[in-house]
C-alpha cells in the first residue's frame, strides 16, 4: 500500500498561484506592447509625423481620427506613442543586453581568477565610477556625435560597471562553496566551471538589475534628447514625447500622460517577467 501524498502547504499554494499570475501578467503586458510597437509599421506608415494643424491639441476621444488626441503640431498621439516605442524599446533593451553581457563576463573573470585580473578590472571600475556621469556623456557625444547607435554604445560603456561589481561580489562567495570545491577536485576546467556551476548561481540578481535598467535607460534617453545629445528630436520616442509635453501638462495633459503610461506598463511587464525568470533560473528558488 503506497503512502498518501503529503498535502501542499497553504503558503506553497499561494506562492505557486502568484508565480503563475506573475508570469501571465508580465507576458501579456510585454507581449501586447511589443506586438503593438511592431505592428505600428503597417498601422501608421507615416511614422506619426503627419500634421493636422486644424486639430492641434485636440483632447482624447474628441475625434475618431485621433483617439488619444493630438500634440501641439497636430500629430496623432497614439501613432507617436506606438511608433516611438520602437526607438525607446530598442535603446532600452539593446543597451541593457550589451552592458549586462560585458559586465557579467568581466565580473566572472575578476571574481573567479582573483589576483592580477581582479585588481586590474576593479580599478577600471573604480575609475569609471569616480567620473561624473554627465561629464562622460558630454565628452562621448561631443566626440562621436549623437544618434541612436552612439546613444546605445554610450549606455553600454557607462553601465557595465554595475553588473561587473554585482557579479564579482557574488562570485567571490560562490567560488568557496562546497559544490565548487568538489567540482574542482574532480578536475573540471575553468570554462565549464564558470558556465555550469558559477553563472547559474549569480545570474538571478543580474536579471533583476537588467529589468530595472530598461526603465532607467528609457528615461536616460529622454534626458539626453532633452539636452540635445540623444536621438534626433524629429524621430518620435517615449522619452522625447515626455520632454516635449512637459510645458503642456496643465493645458494638454494627454501629450505627456500617454507616453508615460506606455513606459509604466512596459516596465511593469518586464519587471514581472524578470522576477519570474529569476525564480526559474536561481537554483535556491527551486527548493
Amino acid at each position: 500500500m503506497q503512502p498518501a501524498p503529503l498535502p501542499l502547504a497553504a503558503g506553497g499554494a499561494r506562492s505557486f498561484q502568484w508565480r503563475s499570475l506573475e508570469f501571465i501578467l508580465g507576458a501579456v503586458l510585454t507581449g501586447a506592447m511589443l506586438l503593438l510597437v511592431l505592428l505600428s509599421v503597417w498601422i501608421f506608415p507615416d511614422r506619426g509625423s503627419a500634421m493636422d494643424l486644424a486639430a492641434r491639441l485636440s483632447p482624447p476621444f474628441a475625434q475618431w481620427s485621433h483617439p488619444l488626441g493630438t500634440d501641439p503640431l497636430g500629430r496623432d498621439v497614439l501613432a507617436r506613442v506606438l511608433v516611438g516605442g520602437r526607438i525607446s524599446l530598442m535603446v532600452g533593451l539593446l543597451s541593457v543586453l550589451g552592458a549586462s553581457v560585458l559586465g557579467i563576463v568581466i565580473g566572472l573573470i575578476a571574481g573567479y581568477y582573483r589576483g592580477f585580473w581582479d585588481m586590474l578590472l576593479m580599478r577600471c571600475v573604480d575609475v569609471q565610477l569616480a567620473l561624473p556621469f554627465i561629464l562622460i556623456a558630454l565628452t562621448f557625444i561631443s566626440i562621436l556625435g549623437g544618434g541612436l547607435a552612439n546613444i546605445i554604445v554610450f549606455m553600454i560603456i557607462s553601465q557595465w560597471v554595475q553588473y561587473a561589481r554585482l557579479v564579482r561580489g557574488m562570485v567571490l562567495s560562490v567560488r568557496e562553496r562546497e559544490f565548487v570545491q568538489a567540482a574542482r577536485a574532480f578536475g573540471v576546467a575553468d570554462l565549464p566551471m564558470l558556465r555550469h556551476h558559477i553563472l547559474p548561481n549569480v545570474i538571478g540578481p543580474a536579471i533583476i538589475l537588467m529589468t530595472l535598467n530598461v526603465a532607467n535607460n528609457i528615461l536616460l534617453e529622454s534626458s539626453l534628447t532633452f539636452l540635445g545629445l540623444g536621438v534626433d528630436p524629429l524621430i518620435p520616442s517615449w522619452g522625447g514625447m515626455l520632454a516635449d509635453g512637459r510645458t503642456y501638462m496643465q493645458t494638454a495633459w494627454w501629450v505627456t500622460v500617454f507616453p508615460g503610461v506606455a513606459i509604466m506598463l512596459t516596465v511593469l511587464g518586464l519587471n514581472l517577467l524578470g522576477d519570474w525568470l529569476r525564480d526559474r533560473i536561481d537554483p535556491t528558488g527551486k527548493l
